[in-house]
């Protein structure tokens, strides 16, 4: 079984080629610019091709994709029948979608009806289906959400306190987004606790940054909101911040509205605090340096992490398991030890010397004592929509 797994953004998609019963994964890549130049970097047999071509549009793109797949030095298959299934990540299924599921024309009207909840991205994934439809027209499509792991939240963590005809009417309410990491990542932290009842937190620390109380394998709340926006301090994107602000600069900046969000998510958080970069990498570095700002930077982003975290051990009623991934979850012990740090009195103890440890595998870096487990835990949401695909998909 072989499903090919897409990703398709407004300029860009990244993609695999992966057997979903062994996670084995054949190639991968990314294709970038597209409409403009075109540039293709694809991964397989031990190898990096980067090609410099000219794509029109997503079309071309994913054609060829599919040609670098089945020919020269980068085949890994002998045509595109070797193609089971394809699987599409989507970002938001709004409440239509509380599971993954085939593609067929009713799905894609209802996320067309979704599109004002998603204007960057859903278009993009119904674009990828429709394309990928058209291309491979007897392979069955899949299409796996951002959002359907957090349909099992209840009212109370999900409502906004608007007035309640604006759920009603517009479907104003708290989605959170990141779903298939944070099921993959509490799913593996279920299997290392061993434990049926289980009451798990998940810091998907990236670029873009969530944060999941997650008990029995069921999400019950997450940082993220209506929008990606909502939350976290993230690389460019505020999170949390008060309502008022957004009147306020409107008024001092001579801003409209749509001008006022798009600062916050592309001028804001970790590049509008530190004026260096939205990489955490190079702030931490100024920050060791003596950087005031990079200084400030690290303390406020693990002060929000922390305060999430005690927030969700709340509504938990306890933590069993505390876990880290994403590219700063996995990589940054700075951040985990900063996080952890003042935790003791929930029975979280970091063992600093396993913290400073790097690699691909889950691992548990607290203290022997501690009473909460601390997990690092690299995130695979490929996985879980090639799974996801395969279940749905299998003869």
């Amino acid at each position: 079984m072989l499903v090919f797994i897409l990703n398709a953004g407004s300029s860009s998609l990244k993609y695999q080629l992966m057997n979903p019963t062994t996670q084995n994964v054949l190639a991968s890549g990314l294709v970038e610019r597209i409409g403009i130049d075109g540039r293709l970097v694809h991964i397989s047999n031990d190898s990096k091709t980067k090609l410099e071509i000219t794509m029109p549009t997503h079309k071309e793109a994913i054609e060829k994709v599919l040609e670098t797949l089945t020919t020269g030095d980068t085949k890994v298959i002998d045509s595109i029948e070797d193609i089971d299934s394809i699987g599409h990540r989507v970002v938001h299924g709004g409440e239509y979608f509380s599971k993954s599921v085939i593609v067929d024309q009713d799905v894609i009207s209802k996320l067309e009806e979704l599109i004002p909840l998603a204007p960057l991205h859903n278009p993009a994934n119904i674009l990828g289906m429709k394309i990928c439809m058209d291309l491979m027209p007897n392979k069955e499509n899949v299409a796996v959400f951002d959002t359907a792991f957090h349909q099992t939240m209840a009212p109370s963590s999900y409502m906004y306190a608007l007035p309640f005809e604006d759920y009603e009417d517009h479907g104003i309410r708290k989605y959170g987004f990141h779903g298939t990491s944070h099921s993959f990542v509490s799913n593996e932290a279920v299997k290392l606790l061993n434990k049926k009842d289980s009451k798990v937190i998940v810091c998907h620390l990236g670029n873009g940054s969530s944060i999941c109380a997650v008990r029995d394998g069921k999400s019950i709340d997450t940082s993220m909101g209506l929008t990606p926006l909502e939350g976290l301090m993230m690389g460019t994107r505020s999170g949390d911040i008060d309502a008022g602000v957004l009147s306020y600069l409107m008024s001092k900046k001579d801003m409209n509205a749509e001008e006022v969000v798009n600062y916050l998510n592309k001028k804001s958080g970790l590049l509008g605090i530190s004026g260096i970069s939205s990489d955490l990498r190079e702030i931490i570095e100024a920050g060791e340096q003596g950087n005031e700002r990079a200084e400030l930077c690290i303390d406020m982003k693990c002060k929000r992490i922390k305060k999430y975290i005690c927030s969700y051990a709340g509504m938990l009623e306890g933590v069993d398991a505390i876990c880290f991934t994403a590219g700063i979850g996995e990589n940054a012990d700075l951040i985990r030890e900063k996080v952890c740090s003042g935790l003791e009195f929930m029975g979280v103890e970091l063992d600093r010397e396993k913290n400073s440890i790097r690699n691909d595998e889950n691992r548990e870096i607290n203290t022997q004592n501690s009473k909460t487990k601390i997990f690092v835990i690299p995130t695979n949401e490929e996985f879980v929509i090639a799974k996801d695909t395969y279940s749905l998909t299998k003869a």
